[in-house]
């Protein structure tokens, strides 16, 4: 089999795949399904260009990341440079590259949706090498965030829950659109995420985490 418009088929492929992932879910969608409101004339031409949906999924994922990851690392390149510690500047790095896909015609609320629905499922689905890739933006983001926090919120993936709600947040914003004007929504969900890295661990919170530790111990 040979495909002569590689390009415009894949690009056809993955805005089929936006669409109907942000509607159905991305389990909820069959690949024929995919393949015929892309108008491909091939049965397999989503294999044929992706292999299956976890490749089709990487593919429409890196399409968005691209813009996501060079917006987040300015960011932070500014906050570098500024020099000086700021948790609502963190906050605004990890929320502000994902809420401006909210107005990206080609496929960018879709797209916000589609992470929601990662992120929010009981075991989310993340690449961990983003969270070990030094070059990865999230990576930086987790440093200098990590640096802020009270080592027992680390430790209970308090950047995590943050990452979570923002995501799931902006993929309920995605969804309800589009909206004329999304700054305030970004701007408040800029304060909440700083809440939610800020938030002070509870006497409650840090004996139970102690229980916890100990009952691991005791199971070595």
């Amino acid at each position: 089999m040979r495909m002569h418009d590689g390009g415009a088929t894949t690009d056809r492929l993955i805005s089929a795949a936006e669409v109907l992932f942000a509607i159905h879910g991305i389990d909820g969608v069959s690949l024929r399904e995919i393949n015929r409101m892309a108008g491909a004339k091939n049965a397999s031409a989503l294999q044929y260009h992706f292999r299956d949906r976890d490749g089709l999924l990487r593919a429409l994922i890196a399409k968005h990341a691209r813009d996501v990851e060079a917006r987040r690392h300015a960011m932070l390149d500014a906050y570098e440079a500024e020099g000086r510690d700021d948790l609502r500047s963190l906050a605004g790095a990890l929320v502000r590259p994902m809420t401006a896909k909210l107005a990206d015609d080609d496929g960018g609320p879709q797209y916000l949706q589609i992470m929601a629905d990662l992120m929010n499922r009981p075991r989310a689905v993340i690449d961990p090498a983003a969270l070990d890739d030094p070059a990865s933006s999230v990576f930086r983001w987790r440093q200098h965030v990590g640096r802020l926090l009270d080592e027992d919120a680390t430790r209970l993936h308090r950047r995590f829950a943050a990452i979570r709600f923002a995501s799931v947040e902006i993929g309920r914003r995605a969804r309800s659109g589009p909206h004329t004007d999304d700054r305030l929504f970004t701007s408040d969900l800029v304060d909440l995420v700083t809440g939610v890295l800020a938030a002070p661990l509870s006497d409650e919170t840090r004996r139970l985490d102690a229980e916890r530790s100990r009952q691991r111990g005791d199971r070595r």
